[in-house]
Parts: structure tokens; sequence; C-alpha cells
């Protein structure tokens, strides 16, 4: 094809077709350097940006089960704090009643310490009924210590993004606060001779004795105590566990998606400025392939 046409410019066709693949380059350039991304969307890599929306979506999912552990986390040690008072409380409960069930106290001193005992009974009574977390209580009042499964109740929650589940047991709390076997106690030493009608002091004094032996009250809501105590621990610890392995994978998640979508941006900002040179170049050559028919108007100047 002859080159002298003043119908097709073959240079400056060429001219802006190059022009205009620089163009393209330059506009995916700057939009990799504004959004940070290497695929913003799917016309960019459809494959890699759905791999990352599966990954963004996995993000959020576990991003949700780490707030509900995180509530789970508030629960325990709000009951831990509950517990760990009702155990001091019960220190003084088993001074007390070490105290009653001596018989050389006067019936003065013996109404004294019964009023002193019923206090700290209602205190406990009080610290059960206000341990809760954002309206939740893991102190079940209706259980026994003996109680398991459905009976006691479960505290259940999501540990991770996929759904899973952990649970662990209630506390119950008459095994705690003695119940039946506290208020039998406070029943002794009513009267102003500091025993119960119909009963004798010698038969008080027997009964705040066994209180306070291996299996008596005191001494069985003070292990139970310390068992939830323990076991609050364990469920916390694991807590704990699974929100750090929760964020660890995350941040390997985020890393692994980083490689995938985000852009090099000092390699792009060194292309860009390489392009901007071709820009330049194309625009020039361009200009000049135009001014190509004007030469042929020289072959026919006389």
């Amino acid at each position: 094809m002859s080159m002298n046409s003043v119908n097709t410019n073959l240079g400056a066709m060429v001219a802006l077709q190059s022009l205009n693949r620089t163009g393209a380059e330059m506009e995916a350039t700057q939009k990799r350097i504004s959004t940070g991304y290497r695929v913003a969307d799917a016309r960019d890599d459809g494959a890699a940006y759905a791999v990352a929306e599966r990954i963004r979506g996995d993000l959020a999912s576990t991003t949700s089960a780490n707030q509900q552990l995180g509530g789970i986390k508030g629960l325990l040690d709000t009951t831990r704090t509950g517990l760990e008072n009702i155990s001091t409380v019960l220190k003084d409960v088993k001074a007390t009643i070490v105290a009653l069930s001596d018989a050389n106290i006067t019936a003065s001193q013996r109404s004294q310490y019964i009023a002193a005992l019923k206090e700290k009974f209602s205190q406990m009574a009080n610290f059960v009924t206000d341990t809760t977390y954002n309206g939740q209580s893991m102190l079940n009042t209706t259980a026994t210590a003996g109680d398991t499964g459905t009976t006691l109740g479960q505290v259940k929650t999501v540990r991770n993004g996929e759904g899973a589940t952990y649970s662990f047991a209630r506390v119950a709390t008459q095994g705690i606060n003695g119940q039946a076997g506290f208020t039998a106690l406070t029943h002794l030493g009513m009267t102003t001779s500091g025993v119960a009608q119909g009963g004798t002091l010698a038969a008080a004094i027997s009964s705040f004795g066994a209180a306070l032996t291996t299996g008596g009250a005191v001494n069985v809501a003070i292990n139970n105590a310390l068992t939830a105590m323990n076991n609050l621990g364990s469920y916390s610890k694991y807590v704990d566990s699974q929100i750090t392995f929760n964020k660890a994978k995350m941040d390997a998640q985020e890393a692994g998606m980083g490689a995938l979508i985000d852009a090099d941006l000092a390699k792009e900002s060194a292309r860009l400025q390489s392009l901007q040179i071709r820009q330049q170049l194309g625009s020039q050559a361009l200009g000049i392939a135009n001014q190509a028919p004007q030469m042929l108007l020289s072959l026919f100047k006389g």
C-alpha cells in the first residue's frame, strides 16, 4: 500500500493505537494507585476477586464470632467476681459458726452472732442476684449441686466463623450458699435465750459444730465455691485461647489476601512515570504523523 495518501494515514493510525494503549494502561495503573489494589473488582481478575470475596466473608464471620466470645468472656469474668465475693463471705460465715459452736458464749452474744450470720447469708443471696452480665447469669438458683446437663443448664456460644459452638455448665448456687442447710442454721438461737423454741442449747451447739465438719454445710459450700471458680478459670482460659487463635487466623487470611490482590505501589509509581513519558512521546508521534499529508502539497507547487 502506498504511504503517500491523503485518504489513509497509516502512520497516524499506528500512533493513535499506541497512544490509546498507553492511555488504557495509564488508567489501570492510576486505578491501582488510587485503590491500593491490583484487583479492585471482577474486571481486573475475576478468579482472584472471587477468592478475595470469599476470604472477606470468612474474616467478617470470624470477627463476629470473636465479638460473641468477648461477650462470654465478660459473663465469665463477672461470674468469677461474684463467686470470689461469695467465697470471701463464706470465710466470715465459717468464723461466725465457729464462735456459735462454743458453749461458753452468752445468750446475748449468741443472738448477735446469729444476726450477723443471717446478714452474711443475705449478702450472699444478693451477690447471686447481682451477678449478671448483659442480662445473663451463669448462676442457676433452682438446680442443686449434683445436677448436670439440661437440669443444670448450659451456656453456649459460637466460637469460630464456621458456626461451631462451645458450651459449659452453669453454676448451681444451692451448693454454694447453702440454701436449706444454712437456713436451718439461722433458725437456731432465735429466742432471747439463744435457742429456738422447742430446741435446746446443746442441740444448737451440735448443729453448728456439725456444719463445720468435712461434710457439713459450711465446708461443702466453700468446696463448691472453689470448684466453681476453678471451672470458671478453665472456661475463661479456653475463651481467651480461642479469641487469640481467631485473631491469628484472621491475620494469616488477610496476609494471604493481600498477596493476592494488593498492588505494589512502588512498582506502580515507577510504571506511571514511564507511561506518562510514553504518552507524551505518543502524542508527539501522532502530531508528526498527522502532518504527513501536508507534505504532499509540496509536490504540486510550481
